[in-house]
């Protein structure tokens, strides 16, 4: 696997940890610099008498270092990467050293043994004992809702406009009063209708917006049994409702591609948990995809993903209308390592950008139609233009007269003007109702295999 120095900065967890790598970006700081087909290797001098050793597995990439950072991956797994895509000539081809194939070798056994159990029958469940448990569960949410339903009418009976910071508590009381009642995601979604009081022009008709939508739960609460299966599915979702990893991929329906990553994030969560969104387009279905991620006190992720390169895969999606969160149920040992970076093609025609936008939109209104409850959309905008009005950051979309509020640190979106340059770009990003949060951007004359001139990095404020 070959990556671009740009695409090896977008793995590194933040800003800091891509500065100390590029610190480190120099042959001479390493006595040890070799490859084989399977890995790269290295051992950098630190302060200590014993030099790091620092290892990555290039079917991930997946890192591995000797240092006692936390983060993922540390200063020196990007610097060995780096020294890789700015030096190849300085890395010897040779045999893994004992400390590389025997952490490769038991990499290939954790992976064997996932295989094996994946093939395995799964254990016949005790449907009565299931069914008790949904039955239980089910009586705790409808409680829960009953009150919400009760909690809703009280606020628009009181007036939004009338609500201030000081209910801001009393609300996050009635969120942690769903997530008493089992329902978390509901918990959530309270939790960020608060957050919208007396922010902005016009908050009380977005506060309205997201009460609707939880009204709209609490509706469709004592009413699933009349609910088809997929829309089921999609309130359990909406709810936090947990579906059985084991279930999903023996059930699911799987979707083989080839995959090109439109784009990631990562997000901090309550402390040391961090969500990773990586958001992916099939090549031949057209389908797009969010693998959602969680890793907790530094641990990072299994999988490295590159924005802008493409991978075959074997997708499992979760159920209901318009599914866009998927599993990876199969990553081919021997497919071909993940591709150069490449853009995405146009939604539409690319002469014409109007209809572009307007594809964009039919597909972000069948995914809302087809689903209410989703709190993200993907899209990608060709032609479209950063720019700036006072202390307000927009995304222009071509020709069309319409700009999206874009959700981005200043620093971010200095950068991202910068590369456009005023002209026009290719932008992918999510669409949460209200405002645009940029991920990745290519030239918007880009030609498939060419890479992003932006991607974000590091962990969203």
């Amino acid at each position: 696997m070959s990556l671009s120095t740009e695409a090896v900065l977008a793995l590194a967890p933040d800003d800091s940890s891509a500065k100390a790598a590029k610190g480190l970006v120099a042959p001479a700081k390493w006595p040890t610099l070799a490859f084989s087909d399977e890995a790269v290797w290295g051992e950098c001098q630190g302060s200590g008498s014993k030099p790091y050793q620092t290892q990555v597995d290039l079917s991930g990439p997946v890192f591995r270092c000797s240092c006692p950072s936390r983060k993922f991956p540390c200063k020196h797994g990007l610097a060995l990467m780096l020294i890789r895509a700015q030096s190849e000539a300085s890395f010897t081809r040779g045999e893994p050293p004992p400390w590389v194939a025997e952490w490769l070798a038991s990499r290939r056994e954790k992976a064997e043994k996932k295989e094996a159990r994946a093939a395995e029958p799964p254990a016949a469940p005790d449907p009565a004992a299931a069914a008790k448990r949904d039955a239980q569960r089910w009586a705790r949410i409808e409680a829960g809702v009953q009150e919400l339903a009760r909690w809703l009418d009280d606020q628009t009976q009181r007036g939004l406009a009338s609500l201030g910071s000081e209910q801001q508590q009393a609300w996050g009381a009635m969120a942690a009063r769903m997530v008493d009642a089992q329902a978390p995601g509901l918990g959530q979604r309270i939790t960020q209708a608060a957050e919208l009081i007396g922010v902005g022009e016009g908050w009380p008709a977005r506060l309205l917006d997201r009460l609707g939508r939880l009204q709209l739960m609490a509706d469709a609460v004592p009413r699933r049994a009349s609910l088809s299966p997929a829309t089921l599915a999609d309130l359990r979702t909406a709810l936090g409702w947990p579906q059985d990893r084991e279930a999903l991929l023996a059930e699911g329906e799987r979707v083989g591609d080839h995959w090109l990553v439109l784009g990631q994030c990562t997000d901090e969560r309550d402390g040391k948990l961090v969500e990773r969104h990586v958001w992916l387009q099939g090549r031949a279905s057209g389908r797009r995809a969010l693998l959602l991620d969680y890793a907790h006190g530094g641990r990072g992720f299994e999988t490295g993903w590159v924005s802008g390169s493409e991978r075959a895969a074997v997708l499992c999606f979760y159920p209901g209308h318009a599914s866009q969160r998927a599993l990876v149920a199969e990553l081919p040992a021997d497919a071909p390592a993940p591709a150069a970076p490449s853009a995405p093609s146009a939604p539409s025609a690319p002469s014409a950008p109007s209809a572009q936008a307007t594809g964009e939109w039919q597909r972000m209104a069948q995914q809302i139609a087809a689903n209410p409850w989703q709190p993200l959309l993907p899209m990608v905008w060709a032609d479209a233009v950063p720019s700036r009005d006072g202390e307000r950051w927009w995304l222009r979309l071509g020709a069309a007269p319409q700009a999206l509020p874009m959700q981005l640190a200043a620093r971010d979106a200095w950068q991202l003007m910068a590369h456009s340059g005023g002209a026009p770009l290719r932008v992918f990003g999510e669409w949460d109702g209200e405002q645009f949060a940029p991920l990745t951007a290519w030239a918007a004359d880009s030609a498939a295999g060419s890479a992003p001139v932006w991607t974000l990095t590091g962990v969203r404020a």
